[in-house]
């Protein structure tokens, strides 16, 4: 994973999923539950699309399976914070 700010002080970080299975919906709800601690706005992309990382219908709309190259992002006063914790609950969860 590689962490880097955009243009707007949006704070990104990006991985490649290992997990089998791919982002389903229990790590989902694990990644949402995390993000929804945060008041920073938390997207998550896959290919040319962007969706809120805290809604389960929007990421499991990704389809997100093993060996994705995805990106999260953050924008907001807790930014850092966020990212760095949806990082751990990745790696915890073996996602990445």
């Amino acid at each position: 994973y590689n962490s880097f700010t955009g243009d707007d002080h949006l704070l990104k970080e990006s991985f490649h999923t290992v997990s089998e299975t791919g982002i389903t919906a229990r790590p989902a709800l694990d990644l949402i539950s995390t993000a929804d601690d945060y008041e920073s706005k938390i997207n998550l992309q896959y290919h040319d699309k962007t969706v809120n990382l805290k809604s389960i219908m929007s990421v499991m709309s990704l389809g997100i399976g093993k060996n994705a190259d995805v990106v999260i992002s953050a924008d907001g006063d807790d930014e850092e914070a966020a990212i760095a914790d949806i990082t751990n609950k990745m790696k915890e969860l073996g996602l990445v």
